[in-house]
């Protein structure tokens, strides 16, 4: 067996292991974009956060985390800091724990070399030191909502 083919091999079956098969999970080619599955549920949380209300952003969350974990390989990160969101009790935990999922998903994206899907853009406040991602058009902090909604800058 040639080299690839033991690892396609070992890939499959740890997949299989796994609970995964070929027909599930979805792979990342190089240079690719970051899967929708996971940018629309965020995008929807980035905006209620950033409108001031949390209604909603469990929903969001979950479905996000839903998509990391259907990701080959897996964003465990992503899953992890999902499910915190979707746990936050109030705004501004909420907030903070948007701030984890979003360092997870920078994280993610940067090490599979992943571009954005068109329309969405990395922003960065520095009042908080943390990255999101947001639909392009006007500025839309979701760290502090209405209280500094214009805050940061956007990054590309």
């Amino acid at each position: 067996m040639t080299r690839r083919g033991l690892h396609t091999a070992l890939v499959l079956g740890a997949l299989s292991a796994a609970g995964c098969n070929r027909a599930t999970a979805r792979t990342i080619a190089p240079d690719g974009e970051l899967d929708r599955a996971i940018v629309e549920p965020y995008l929807a949380a980035q905006a209620m956060l950033a409108s001031d209300t949390i209604d909603g952003v469990k929903a969001q969350a979950a479905a996000v985390g839903a998509a990391a974990r259907a990701l080959d390989p897996p964003a465990s990160a992503i899953d992890r800091a999902s499910v915190r969101l979707a746990s936050a009790e109030d705004i501004a935990d909420a907030r903070v724990q948007f701030g984890a999922l979003s360092d997870a998903v920078e994280g993610y994206v940067s090490a599979h070399h992943l571009s954005l899907p068109g329309g969405v853009r990395a922003a960065f406040c520095p009042m908080v030191m943390r990255t999101w991602l947001q639909k392009d058009g006007a500025l839309r902090n979701p760290y502090y909502g209405s209280q500094m909604l214009t805050c940061g800058s956007f990054r590309n």
